[in-house]
């Protein structure tokens, strides 16, 4: 990587090195980091024509060594922590701050930043994508991915492993910029010049979409392509859409990376609102007709991922007044079962798996007792005994998912508007303790009070839950939540 100097003002910046195989933006981020020139006010002249944002680098030609100057005027922008970063290593045991009690760092505020924040909490709340963007590398696979995917998912990687080993919070301001560069919708501004909040769950999906495309690789063989965003987060969908006149009918499948709460009058239930999503009605031209008529959609899982996103559908567009929120008040469980919602060849490979966890957790409980051996092998008889029961044969050692879902993230928004208001993630820890991240200040939580983030007033309420897996293990040792 060449190695520059350049020339601000009265200020020279005089080793500044220039990763040619990212974007120019990249390069004036650095440089906003040492002069808080935002890059958009930027005016970098080489061979004659200003540096753009997404040029070329061969085009330029620079040289190790070469002396550039930049024109353009600083604006007070968000400060980042006061101290200087601190990992965990260096730290003497006593002084380890939230790592002693298990959990990460907050993240930095950079002006209207929250729904970012919280977005990042969340997803890195998941060991297998860390996992998956830990063996991501620097080179990009052109085969596989573009430019701008490539450098977003190495900016998600690079940021979680600084959460994971920072005391203090972690400013995202590469990511941020990275963000922005990708996707121009987070770069809006007021009238004041100031960045305007944005959406999470777009920011969510966004996110989600970059990586399920940095993280495809060519090659990879069925085990490493467990680790995928798709295996992670994708839910297939298959429908049956049926003409109410003439009985004509149709099949669609789709795959989707998050569920949608419907929320109406009646709703007061995330399984509820779940209900009005896998039934539809529309109008569409019927070719036996040959006119509009009313069809009907009806919709079923037919597999399932290692981690269920549920987004709650709280904002709508009004005339009148644009983007509106919903406020009414809809309960969420720690535990979600989907087996209902799930097609009946899905529905029939769930149901051993399902006896035996239940079977499983009895004697873990001491619902159940072990009739000839006591521990571990009195466990698996109570497991036979239900495989007998059903008329299968017990499933073979490693891990079977159930339909059955645990809660590990709450994303929640606190205000009346999406443009406005405040995001916050509520994540649990491996140690089985809830953290509220907001922002740069982790708050240790009790899980009772999670399911109060329901909504019905002013104070945060879920917009996007998080359920991880719950699987049946035969033995121990089962590193991941394999899918049907």
């Amino acid at each position: 990587m060449p190695t520059v100097s350049v020339k601000w003002q009265k200020q020279t910046f005089p080793a500044v090195e220039i990763d040619t195989n990212e974007l120019p933006y990249v390069f004036k981020c650095q440089l906003f980091d040492l002069t808080g020139v935002p890059p958009e006010r930027q005016k970098i002249l080489l061979k004659g024509e200003l540096l753009k944002d997404d040029g070329d680098w061969a085009k330029y030609g620079v040289k190790d060594g070469q002396k550039l100057m930049m024109m353009g005027t600083a604006d007070p922008i968000p400060d980042g922590p006061k101290d200087k970063t601190v990992f965990l290593e260096d730290l003497p045991e006593g002084q380890q701050g939230s790592h002693a009690t298990g959990y990460t760092a907050g993240l930095v505020n950079l002006g209207n930043t929250c729904y970012l924040n919280s977005t990042l909490q969340c997803l890195h709340t998941v060991p297998e994508l860390k996992g998956a963007l830990q063996n991501y590398s620097n080179i990009m696979n052109t085969a596989d991915t573009d430019l701008s995917s490539h450098n977003l998912t190495v900016a998600t990687r690079d940021l979680f492993q600084e959460l994971d080993r920072s005391s203090n919070p972690v400013s995202p301001f590469k990511f941020l910029t990275l963000l922005r560069s990708k996707f121009p919708q987070f770069s809006q501004q007021d009238n004041s010049g100031f960045f305007m909040q944005q959406d999470a769950e777009e920011c969510w999906t966004q996110l989600v979409y970059t990586l399920s495309k940095g993280l495809r690789r060519a090659g990879d063989d069925e085990k490493a392509s467990a680790t995928t965003v798709k295996n992670l987060f994708g839910i297939d969908l298959s429908s049956i859409v049926k003409c109410a006149e003439t009985g004509e009918q149709s099949t669609e499948s789709e795959t989707v990376n998050a569920l949608k709460c419907h929320i109406s009058r009646g709703v007061n239930h995330l399984v509820e609102g779940l209900k009005q999503g896998f039934v539809s009605e529309f109008e569409k031209t019927s070719p036996a007709l040959n006119r509009r008529a009313l069809y009907v959609k009806e919709t079923s899982i037919s597999k399932l991922p290692q981690y269920l996103t549920v987004q709650f559908v709280r904002f709508f567009w009004k005339r009148d007044s644009g983007k509106a929120k919903i406020l009414r008040k809809v309960e969420y469980p720690l535990t979600l079962d989907v087996f209902e919602f799930c097609t009946e060849e899905l529905k029939e490979k769930l149901k051993l798996p399902r006896k035996l966890l239940q079977a499983q957790e009895d004697v873990k409980v001491g619902l159940a007792k072990a009739k000839k051996k006591e521990g571990k092998e009195g466990a698996d008889e109570e497991m036979r005994e239900a495989s007998s029961s059903s008329g299968t044969v017990a499933a073979p050692a490693q891990e079977e998912p159930t339909g059955i879902f645990d809660l590990v993230a709450v994303l929640t928004h606190k205000g009346r508007s999406a443009d406005s208001g405040h995001y916050v993630a509520w994540v649990k820890q491996e140690s089985g303790k809830w953290v509220e991240f907001d922002d740069d200040n982790p708050i240790p939580q009790r899980e009772e009070d999670i399911t109060k983030l329901s909504g019905g007033g002013d104070w945060h309420m879920a917009y996007i839950c998080l359920y991880k897996a719950r699987v049946y293990r035969s033995e121990d040792g089962a590193k991941e939540a394999p899918t049907l």
